[in-house]
């Protein structure tokens, strides 16, 4: 666990945090929709984002796959559409960089479900939210790859196995985030705490920080504005994560 504060100060935009962590510091990212919406990807929080016209409860809750499986698929199949033109960003690669140099003493956890961070080279990332390029049957349960676009009825998937209906392998709201246990465990091995383009808003991400600060790790937010849960940061490095992240994880 955490057992001490790195030297980095409130408003230190200077800094460069790959300088400042020894040879035993673990860095944990947690990183969220601001630094996939620089490569196009809005969310639907962003006005005239990707989920614009959609309510989450049309299309991303169990409810909603209920109610109307059609609607869900076409939905996540444009999704796929959007996220397959979209490229990493000079953040993505220097996340990637940075894991080159600290191997595994550093650890991805990502709220967003796009491959950015696999396409930019990062290896140890975990999808706390699923996967978009991969979907599961509703009972046999194990993903599977698949970049299908189904937007019929007579398109949707079925499980190969029992011919059941498959479903995105995503993490709807009301639903429990993916291996949270393994999460946890990470998080509480680390020194340092790097929290990039969140809301601060959802939870247990949103609380990652409450326990990092119980543990005495350090703790430092990257993003355009101050998010929900600003107060419980060591340093906000305000600025997008393009901005902010190559200077950052310089070294």
């Amino acid at each position: 666990m955490g057992e001490r504060q790195i030297g980095i100060h409130e408003g230190d935009n200077a800094i460069k945090l790959m300088d400042l962590l020894g040879p035993q510091d673990r860095l944990f990212v947690l990183t969220g929709a601001g630094i996939s919406a620089e490569s196009g990807l809005a969310t639907y929080r962003g006005s005239g984002g990707l989920w614009n016209g959609f309510r989450v409860e049309e299309v991303a809750t169990p409810e909603a796959w209920a109610a109307d499986p059609v609607l869900v698929w076409r939905f996540y199949s444009m999704r796929r559409e959007d996220a397959q033109t979209a490229e990493p960003n000079p953040a993505h690669f220097a996340l990637a960089a940075a894991e080159k140099v600290l191997g595994d003493r550093m650890y991805i956890c990502t709220q967003n479900v796009d491959d950015l961070h696999k396409r930019a080279g990062s290896k140890h990332v975990h999808h706390m939210h699923g996967m978009l390029f991969e979907s599961r049957c509703v009972q046999c349960g194990t993903p599977f790859a698949d970049d299908g676009q189904y937007m019929t009825a007579e398109t949707l998937p079925v499980c190969a196995s029992c011919a059941e209906p498959v479903r995105p392998h995503i993490v709807w709201f009301g639903e429990v985030p993916l291996d949270l246990d393994a999460i946890y465990a990470e998080l509480q091995r680390a020194t340092v705490l790097l929290v990039v383009g969140t809301s601060g808003s959802v939870y247990p991400a949103a609380g990652f920080v409450n326990i990092a600060n119980q543990l005495g790790i350090s703790t430092v937010y990257v993003g355009p504005e101050a998010p929900a849960n600003a107060g419980s940061f060591d340093a906000m490095l305000l600025g997008t994560a393009v901005e902010v992240l190559p200077g950052l994880l310089a070294f």
